[in-house]
């Protein structure tokens, strides 16, 4: 891939955001406050995706092992 067809790919892209957004019709004041806003949100999504998801995986693993025969510690200690 050359760069010209990476710069026109990403010049799409955007344009492609422009129109789903409809912030072609705004004032360019207008798109970088919701340019802003956007990427905020988008922004804390991932974080909290990044720090939450572990965590209700780990419950999730706990629940289901302990539903689907996992023995737990005190039954394995009374059994050796």
């Amino acid at each position: 891939m050359d760069i010209k067809h990476i710069k026109d790919y990403l010049y799409w892209l955007y344009y492609q955001y422009l129109l789903i957004t409809c912030c072609y019709i705004l004032e360019p004041w207008e798109q970088s406050i919701l340019n802003t806003v956007l990427l905020t949100v988008v922004t804390m999504v991932i974080y909290s995706s990044y720090v939450f998801i572990q965590i209700h995986v780990q419950l999730a693993m706990q629940f289901f092992s302990g539903t689907f025969g996992g023995q737990h510690e005190s039954t394995v200690a009374i059994m050796n």
